[in-house]
């Protein structure tokens, strides 16, 4: 019985281990997009839009959460003149991060 618990737990943590990786991966997935977006705004192409996109998912390892992006995306917009709101820019990160998921749900299917 104490061999089926231990399994039982095993696989808890299993799954708990596979659900943050996931979770990390899309987040990373999301950033770039988000940054492939924010270049395009900004009238970036090629590997402009390529490295902006880069750097901003680098960028969100520097504090905990996501309002180190939100503040970079403002303050480069604002440079730029792309009139965004910050909720504007808060819902892209919202549809990316749906539109990131996805993208790594349908990389495990096939």
């Amino acid at each position: 019985m104490t061999d089926g618990f231990k399994d039982r737990e095993r696989g808890y943590e299993n799954k708990w281990v596979h659900d943050e990786e996931l979770h990390f991966k899309v987040v990373i997935r999301r950033n770039k997009l988000l940054g492939l977006w924010a270049a395009h705004e900004m009238g970036m192409t090629g590997t402009a839009a390529d490295d902006y996109a880069k750097m901003l998912a680098q960028l969100d390892f520097l504090e905990p959460g996501h309002e180190d992006l939100v503040r970079k995306l403002r303050h480069d917009f604002d440079a730029a003149k792309v009139a965004h709101s910050d909720h504007v820019i808060r819902r892209q990160m919202e549809d990316l991060l749906k539109v990131a998921g996805e993208q790594l749900s349908g990389d495990t299917q096939g």
